[in-house]
């Protein structure tokens, strides 16, 4: 039973990771549904019929492309849907049938939509960051993994160091060199994995963007004053203390043991 449950997970997995795609491309979009109209083809607008919108198998089958007007379609969708098949598997895996496993499956969605949007547009759009501060604060109530005190305290610290850095860097710079979504960003991570996941989260992230950025800089030949996005380090960084928080504590009490 528990692999018919785990593929389920993927099954469902894959659909809400195709309706993703959809928030991903219509969110960012001022005065746009995420409901209606239905899914059509961007290019001619055309209607998706019922088999045209099975995850992931439809893309395949089609081959990337629209069957209408033969327009290419994006490899971003089977790449959403797939990784939020693989994100829920794993989510089942880790938690089980339990409360926390609905809790951070809406965390894990929220975030590949972050991931993909900021990507794309460079906005962490406040439709999904601030709700998020707030369910991932009220669902601490229930969750038996972080108290509401490490998440009230996560909100607290998330949101502060960012804006911290962000408005010293201004002052400093006169340049904006950090954008106040992605405060509201890790405000919300620290919501759903308290404020102890907050140390890692930043250092991560800031490791992962700067050997990413240099290595963008030196192979695009980008100019240094390109702003890279930093939403998708800080969300994968929060994916990875999620899952592998054990493991993340043990390499660092195993290296603070070799620097004594």
């Amino acid at each position: 039973m528990d692999t018919i449950y785990f593929i389920y997970s993927l099954i469902f997995g894959a659909l809400v990771g195709s309706f993703l795609n959809v928030v991903i491309l219509r969110l960012p979009e001022e005065g746009q549904s995420v409901v209606f109209p239905a899914s059509h083809c961007p290019k001619c607008q055309t209607k998706l019929r019922w088999f045209e919108n099975i995850p992931v198998l439809s893309w395949l089958a089609l081959r990337g492309k629209c069957r209408t007007c033969k327009a290419p379609i994006s490899l971003q969708y089977p790449v959403v849907e797939l990784s939020m098949a693989l994100l829920s598997g794993a989510l089942w895996r880790h938690f089980g049938p339990s409360f926390a496993l609905l809790y951070y499956f809406l965390f894990a969605a929220a975030l590949l939509a972050i991931i993909f949007i900021d990507l794309e547009h460079q906005i962490i759009p406040n439709q999904i960051s601030l709700p998020g501060i707030v369910i991932g604060f009220a669902g601490s109530l229930l969750n038996p993994w972080v108290t509401w005190q490490q998440a009230g305290l996560g909100v607290l610290f998330g949101g502060g160091i960012l804006w911290g850095v962000a408005v010293g860097y201004a002052l400093l710079t006169g340049k904006e060199g950090m954008g106040f979504g992605d405060v509201k960003l890790l405000a919300m991570i620290g919501a759903f994995l308290g404020w102890q996941s907050l140390l890692y989260v930043v250092f991560a992230s800031s490791l992962a963007g700067s050997v990413i950025g240099g290595l963008s800089l030196l192979l695009q030949k980008k100019d240094r004053q390109t702003r890279i996005p930093f939403g998708p380090f800080l969300s994968l960084a929060a994916l990875s203390w999620l899952f592998f928080q054990q493991e993340i504590l043990a390499a660092w009490l195993w290296y603070l043991g070799i620097i004594r």
